[in-house]
């Protein structure tokens, strides 16, 4: 359903994929780097890309001028007229550090329904693609569009609709609705060359390309095309000759390579040809030694031929229409000559595929000074093309699962990063991958280090456009990992981004008895600090009835299943915070108060415990002694209130309903 302008990504730290060339995920030592991006701005690069190449169609500063008036915009327009690059740019330029970004997905089973109020959180920022949507689809969605866009008016919001082309729109809705003309072509062209560093030179080639409409991604990939006929090139050879050449790249060679391995007879010779292919650009050493892990992997017999007498690297890569540079990196003399052979060996012969896995796996070991992070993710890069390009994501999937479960080295569990982060980002294979991934995160026994994998994809991949399917995901990982906490803190990270992904997380905690495990998620989730803090509609977190109820029932459960020494330090926090928090301070104490006189036959035990914290809490109070020895008393009258030993205290100040903030 994505329709993209660009189809490269210019980052190494941004794990998005949305066309031709390579994809770099970079992660640290256990795939837990410190110096990361933190992912709620993963997609940045990718959007600034975006912003670069773009060409403001007709249509474009109408839109921004109706989402800026109303904060809903419906976008209308033919396919390839860069209808979602448009809503993702839009949406980039309300990105206030407030809120999340968003991709709505309604027809999927863990998603909320887009008429839930709770969907939308105090400045997030939601892009509803329904560009390849069917009839039945868009009826169901236009039935919930006024309730969506009465909760983003409300919170604050931006929306962005993109519509399916020529379906109906409601009255009430033609308001919002702008349509979008694709942009010319030719500046299109122009905007990505320069982009690119390329200057642009009238030629009949292009002149020729663009004799018909193209979609926007096709004028992208020919730019790119141009880009790395460039790169490849001749220094005698200029702007003219590089589209040519890249013009020739977009033929279909499936005759030609095909001819070209008939000819090639031998194992040795096709096993070179299958490493170029898939370790392209290469150094010769890392070529020569990979297509000899190929033959190994396959059990060809060894060469009987002495070896001064067999055909040295530089003559057998000629037979292959390839050769060394300068640098000593091994190319096909014609450009996308790698990808097509790769499709040919794949398409034509089956039985290579799963020995392809094995293969890409042991290569992953290789070392060298040729043999980088870049490398090993082009290889992997490349082998899910021929996954997804041929529909067995599911083989992708489960290969990634099995690199992580033997012999799980750190550049095995960057491939299955990597493996699953191309399937994700595939359109038409994204929610089986995001499905199956919730089931591993849920319901599977997890082996070897397949748990940290998950974390990673679902912390820095899942969470950059679909927040609320990462939140439960890793909500799954953290209550049955064992002897680590990293899936715990990429939770408590991703409801630092979103109050309505904190309140989302504590009402499923609510709804049923909490294991330890789950207790363990529940305090460090239920930071009083940004409880507290008020949104943009003035109301914080612990004002609202329904997260109250949710922290009372948590509290509940700490107080009678934890020992005091590990619960202390939370509670602390809490009475650090409520000397200071003015009247949310006297919200954070009547809550702890509340939960520990629900503890039934324990009351007493919790109240001297709480209290004897809040002695304890004064000698480490940020606010200073006195206003923290008020703080103890006042929650000693709260208590004694609820013993009824004493007046009780004045009424509570009225609570909002749930539902209210981000």
């Amino acid at each position: 359903m994505s329709e993209h302008i660009s189809t490269r990504v210019e980052s190494p730290h941004a794990p998005m994929h949305t066309g031709s060339g390579d994809l770099y995920v970079t992660i640290g030592t256990q795939l837990q780097d410190p110096d990361r991006p933190v992912f709620r701005r993963l997609a940045d690069d990718h959007l600034a890309w975006l912003k670069q190449v773009l060409v403001a169609p007709a249509g474009m500063g109408a839109a921004r001028h109706k989402l800026t008036d109303t904060g809903t915009v419906i976008l209308d327009g033919p396919p390839g007229s860069g209808r979602t690059s448009v809503a993702r740019v839009l949406l980039r330029e309300y990105d206030l550090g407030t809120g999340v970004f968003h991709d709505l997905l309604p027809d999927e089973e863990d998603e909320r329904s887009l008429s839930n109020p709770a969907l939308v959180g105090t400045g997030d920022r939601l892009l509803l693609d329904l560009s390849a949507a069917t009839a039945i689809q868009w009826a169901a969605v236009r039935a919930d569009l006024s309730a969506l866009r009465k909760a983003v008016h409300e919170q604050h919001a931006h929306l962005v609709v993109v519509m399916p082309y020529g379906l109906p729109l409601d009255p009430d809705l033609q308001h919002y609705r702008i349509k979008i003309d694709p942009p010319d072509g030719l500046q299109v062209l122009q905007r990505h060359l320069r982009v690119h560093g390329v200057s642009y030179e009238p030629t009949p080639t292009v002149t020729a390309f663009l004799a018909d409409p193209r979609p926007m991604r096709e004028i992208a990939d020919f730019a790119d095309l141009v880009r790395r006929a460039r790169e490849a090139a001749g220094t005698d050879e200029g702007f003219a000759q590089w589209c040519t050449t890249a013009r020739k790249a977009r033929d279909d060679r499936r005759a030609e390579i095909a001819t070209l391995v008939a000819k090639l007879r031998e194992g040795p010779q096709r096993a070179l040809l299958i490493t170029v292919a898939m370790l392209h650009g290469a150094h010769a050493d890392v070529i020569h030694q990979t297509a000899q892990l190929l033959l190994h992997t396959l059990k060809s017999p060894p060469e009987e031929q002495p070896l001064l007498e067999r055909k040295d690297l530089a003559e057998r890569l000629s037979e292959l229409s390839a050769g060394a540079g300068p640098d000593g990196r091994v190319r096909f003399t014609e450009l996308d000559y790698d990808a097509a052979v790769c499709a040919h060996f794949w398409d034509h012969m089956p039985d290579l595929r799963q020995p392809l896995g094995t293969w890409v796996a042991r290569s992953l070991e290789s070392s060298g000074p040729y043999v980088t992070r870049e490398l090993r993710n082009g290889l992997v890069q490349r082998l899910a093309e021929q996954y997804l390009r041929t529909g067995r994501g599911e083989g992708l999937a489960f290969l990634a699962e099995d690199w992580s479960t033997t012999t799980a080295s750190r550049s095995r569990l960057e491939a299955a990063v990597h493996a699953l982060t191309c399937g994700l980002n595939n359109p038409a294979q994204g929610r089986n991958f995001r499905q199956w991934i919730y089931q591993w995160c849920a319901h599977r026994q997890l082996k070897g280090e397949f748990a940290q994998v998950l974390v990673q994809v679902c912390a820095d991949v899942i969470a950059a456009s679909h927040p609320d399917q990462a939140l439960f995901r890793l909500y799954h990982l953290a209550r049955r990992e064992q002897g680590t906490a990293r899936a715990l803190q990429a939770l408590v990270d991703l409801v630092t981004t979103s109050s309505r992904l904190r309140r989302r997380l504590l009402d499923r905690l609510a709804r049923s008895p909490l294991s330890p495990a789950e207790l363990r998620i529940f305090l460090p989730v239920c930071d009083p600090e940004p409880l507290s803090a008020p949104h943009n509609n003035g109301h914080a977190l612990i004002e609202e009835n329904g997260a109250r109820e949710s922290l009372t029932g948590g509290w509940r459960a700490v107080f009678k299943e934890l020992p005091h020494a590990e619960w202390h330090p939370y509670a602390e926090r809490w009475l650090h915070m409520a000397a200071g928090a003015g009247h949310r301070g006297d919200l954070l104490l009547s809550l702890l108060v509340t939960a520990a006189d629900r503890c039934e036959n324990q009351r007493g035990m919790v109240f001297a415990a709480l209290y004897a914290s809040a002695r304890a809490a004064q000698r480490t109070a940020p606010h200073g002694v006195a206003r923290a020895a008020a703080t103890t008393d006042r929650l000693l009258q709260k208590i004694s209130a609820a013993q009824g030993l004493g007046q009780p205290t004045a009424p509570l100040p009225t609570a909002s309903s749930g539902g209210t903030t981000q």
